[in-house]
């Protein structure tokens, strides 16, 4: 149990980012993730909101519940308790901490923003944050606290986004969308300004600083590390993102309705 909560730092060798270990890991919560959302998505579909909110609900009180233990575990592990400044919600994946129990607590505009911004980033976030984690699974044994944790947090946020979409919570009305837009830029905004005020603690939020192992040193080797370039890219990509996956969404759902008019002629 030490070994695997990392009392003392963990002295198993990491098996390494892509190693089978990892995507055997990774593979099960995901394969679990879609499941689980398949299947309450589906059977809540036709349940009025009250009910397909009580799904929402729980997830919001188990992402919070497994990172602020985590936070709480890292703080007491390293004896250090500023590492807390180390484990901000600040980075992509983070912000649905506090978008799911939004979506989940919250009512009106407010909401289906939430619930549109779980929807657009939840399955996204869940993938980068499992397949894309060179960052987790370069530095940690696969089967450890910080990785177990950092797959279950990220396949709810994935879960969270299918189940919104096959259950029917989502509106992805184009007003909604400057919202989504102000809840990602003020955390950009934050991640952004931790980065640069705490230079003594190396921090990374949201990957604007460097990519860490993860598919954003692409963008980052391409750009060779540029300060002003790479950060304003990083964020530019989210924007990109919102409006494509709001596009792509409106087409699927226009062309549903289209074809569920032909079918009642």
């Amino acid at each position: 149990m030490r070994e695997f909560f990392g009392f003392g730092g963990y002295n198993r060798e990491p098996e390494g980012f892509m190693s089978w270990q990892h995507l055997v890991f990774v593979s099960t919560l995901v394969l679990i993730m879609i499941a689980l959302a398949v299947y309450l998505g589906i059977k809540n579909r036709g349940r009025s909101d009250k009910e397909k909110n009580r799904v929402l609900i729980w997830a919001a009180l188990l992402i919070d519940g497994f990172e602020l233990f985590k936070i709480v575990l890292c703080c007491f592990r390293s004896g250090n308790p500023l590492d807390w400044v180390c484990n901000l919600p600040l980075f992509l994946c983070s912000i649905q901490l506090i978008t799911i129990p939004l979506a989940a607590f919250s009512r009106g505009r407010m909401k289906e923003a939430a619930l549109d911004f779980v929807l657009v980033f939840g399955i996204l976030g869940a993938l980068l944050g499992t397949y894309g984690a060179g960052n987790n699974y370069g530095a940690y044994p696969v089967l450890s606290f910080d990785n177990v944790v950092s797959g279950i947090t990220h396949c709810i946020s994935g879960f969270a986004s299918l189940y919104i979409a096959i259950s029917g919570m989502a509106s992805m009305k184009r007003k909604n969308i400057p919202l989504s837009l102000g809840i990602l830029s003020v955390f950009c905004i934050l991640a952004y300004l931790a980065n640069r005020l705490l230079p003594a603690f190396n921090l990374n939020y949201m990957f604007l600083m460097r990519g860490d192992g993860t598919p954003y040193d692409l963008l980052y080797n391409l750009l060779s590390g540029n300060a002003v370039l790479y950060p304003l890219s990083v964020v530019l990509l989210f924007f990109l993102y919102i409006f494509a996956f709001t596009c792509i969404f409106g087409a699927v759902k226009a062309k549903k309705a289209q074809k569920k008019a032909v079918l009642d002629k």
